[in-house]
Formats: C-alpha cells, sequence, structure tokens
C-alpha cells in the first residue's frame, strides 16, 4: 500500500543518529530577577513556535507561591546558540514566562491583572507591586537553576539541539520535526519557507488551501531545496540531513534568496502547468518521495530554459511512475531515506527529463 507524504515524513521520525556530538553543559542559578530582565532584552529567548503558554491562572499563582515561601522548583533547560551566544529555552518556558507576567503585572492569557489567587491568604489577592518590600526583595532574590548547554562539535551547526529539544518535549502533543526546526533555527531561510508555502500552484497540489498546523508541507518544501542544493552530499538520516542543511543557510547566505524563490516557484509552476493538483501523487494523495525526486529532475532540466514540449514531459513522468525500479524506490519502499535509495530515485528523474525539448 503507497504511503501518504504524511506517512513518508513521520516514518522518518524514526532514524536512529550516525553520529556523535561533543557537548558542554554546566549549571547556573538564576536570581528571579535577572531572569525577567534577560527575558525582557531577549538575551534569554522562547522560540516562538514552541507550544502556546497553557498553565491557568491558579497553576501560575502557586509557581510565585513556591517562590515567595523558598521552596525548591524545578530548573530550566538553556542552549546557548553559537552564533549569537543568546540563551534559547528548551525546557521551562512556562516557569519563565509566569514569572516574567507576574513582574509585568499582566497574566497574558486573558490580558487581566495578575494577582495571586488560591494560595496562602498572607499572598492572596496581591500583585508583584503589592507585595510587601521584603516579600517582593525574597521573591527577586529566589533562584531558578538552570542546565546550560552548548554543542563543541561538529562546529559548523548547532543540530544537537534539535535532538536535545525533541527528547525533552516529550509533554501533551509532541511537536513534529519541522515545527522544532521553527523553533531552533528560525530566521530568513525559515521564514522565507512560510512565504513560499503559500504559493497557490504548491498548495492546490498539496490538496489544503491552508498551510498544515504541524508543517508537514513546509517540511517538504524544505525537502526539495536540500536535496536539489546539496543532494550529491546526502547522508542518512534524513532528519539530520535536514537539520544542517537549515541551519547552515539560516541566514541565507549560502544560498541567495532570489535563487531560492526562482528555483522553487519555476518547478512548482511548471509541475502544476503540466499534471495540475494530481501532481506527485501516484495514487490519492501526494508521495513524499516521489515528490522530492520529481521536483529536483524538474529543476535540473528547468537550468537549461523552459520546456517547450509539455506532453514529451508528461510521457515522460507517466513512464516513471509505471517503472518497478522507480516504484521500488518511491512508493513500495519502506527505506525511502537510504542514501543508495535517495541517490537511485534522484538519478531516475533527472535522467528522465534531462532532454525533455
Amino acid at each position: 500500500m503507497p504511503k501518504t507524504a504524511r506517512q513518508n515524513l513521520e516514518d522518518s521520525d524514526e532514524e536512529l543518529l550516525t553520529f556523535k556530538y561533543s557537548i558542554t553543559s554546566y549549571g547556573a542559578d538564576y536570581p528571579v530577577d535577572s531572569l525577567v530582565k534577560r527575558m525582557k532584552n531577549g538575551s534569554i529567548y522562547v522560540p516562538q513556535f514552541q507550544r502556546g503558554y497553557v498553565w491557568d491562572h491558579r497553576e501560575a499563582s502557586r509557581f510565585i507561591e513556591s517562590l515567595l515561601l523558598g521552596l525548591p522548583v524545578p530548573g530550566i533547560f538553556l542552549a546557548k546558540e553559537q552564533d549569537t551566544q543568546k540563551l534559547l529555552v528548551i525546557d521551562g518556558q512556562q516557569r519563565l514566562k509566569t514569572i516574567q507576567y507576574f513582574y509585568d503585572g499582566v497574566f497574558e492569557p486573558n490580558q487581566r491583572e495578575f494577582y495571586l489567587t488560591k494560595v496562602a491568604d498572607e499572598f492572596d489577592g496581591l500583585t508583584y507591586q503589592t507585595l510587601s518590600e521584603e516579600d517582593r526583595r525574597r521573591l527577586d532574590d529566589s533562584i531558578i537553576p538552570a542546565t546550560i548547554v552548548k554543542q563543541d562539535e561538529p562546529s559548523d551547526d548547532n543540530s544537537s539541539i534539535y535532538y536535545i529539544f525533541e527528547r525533552l518535549n516529550t509533554g501533551g502533543q509532541q511537536l513534529k520535526p519541522q515545527e522544532i526546526r521553527a523553533c531552533i533555527y528560525h530566521g530568513e531561510f525559515n521564514n522565507l519557507l512560510a512565504e513560499l508555502n503559500y504559493h497557490q500552484c504548491w498548495r492546490d497540489i498539496y490538496g489544503s488551501p491552508k498551510p498544515d498546523k504541524r508543517m508537514r508541507d513546509q517540511e517538504m518544501i524544505l525537502r526539495f531545496l536540500a536535496l536539489y542544493f546539496e543532494g550529491d552530499n546526502y547522508q542518512k538520516p534524513m532528519k539530520g540531513f535536514l537539520n544542517q542543511f537549515l541551519g547552515q543557510n539560516r541566514y541565507l547566505k549560502k544560498y541567495d534568496k532570489s535563487a531560492i524563490q526562482l528555483v522553487f516557484i519555476r518547478t512548482i509552476e511548471t509541475a502544476y502547468e503540466v499534471w495540475g493538483g494530481r501532481a506527485f501523487k501516484p495514487k490519492n494523495q501526494i508521495n513524499a518521495a516521489v515528490f522530492d525526486c520529481i521536483m529536483v529532475g524538474l529543476a535540473r532540466r528547468l537550468e537549461k530554459g523552459l520546456i517547450n514540449d509539455k506532453e514529451s514531459l508528461n510521457t515522460n513522468y507517466q513512464h516513471l511512475l509505471k517503472s518497478q525500479n522507480f516504484l521500488d524506490v518511491t512508493v513500495n519502499s519502506s527505506r525511502t531515506t537510504e542514501k543508495s535509495i535517495v541517490q537511485s530515485r534522484l538519478s531516475q528523474a533527472i535522467n528522465a527529463f534531462e532532454n525533455v525539448q
């Protein structure tokens, strides 16, 4: 039974790591007022796409009460970014946002005054400003322990942070790989993926007018671009390959934004012109392995100029979809991210389209 794009992408979630990291970790004790200050100036920040703030007013109040009472609280987990030296919150955003909201005086989820509720009588109904001077000082000086990690090797990316994030964020609905990438590798390239994801031809092919909330559609665009620009250097796991490509191109320094836009838009528009909404769908749903290689093969041919003989292009495409060799490395394979299989399907697609006029 052929797999959908969703299944193809989720299969890659289970890939095992085949490399090791050198990571430095150390502990740090932060006073609460120092954490608030660092959150405000951005030297400690919560990735935009982490799951939202989920604590209710009572839970938030109880956490502040614990600090006021001098009770120990769970530590937070931070990662130091190599390029900016900022600290990214991997685990602990509920605690950090709670103290930030309390100091600001507004409980952000409902935009109401943040006063303590359902806590000890001496604190009930109080805000940060109405706490006694002694209690404010006690809260300011309360310690929240932190573990800080920094990747030493490899030195050209911070992909270990992805895997740490993945393993620590297990509460509630787990984030999908591309959601985690949006947290770890936020920047110009990630913004460009979101922009390209709205292209009408792509939306019609993907089969949904609105972007996927779990960002699988963006992952497919990333997968095409990574294999187009760096396919010769592909190494499994696919997840790691995509992490490295996005991480190294985070600020669009290696590949020009206009070049990336051109290759995606030109290729997806040609695919839509010839195959319409049926593109990359051997059966009823888009297949990720078919998508990535057909897009790369088509993009390689378009490097030589526009395609005039659309009929021949379609004929060669249909032959591919009927070829047992091609089906064995796309639709029928359970190992679509193996290096030999990725290289085989890319080669077959490139060869199928290279001489189309």
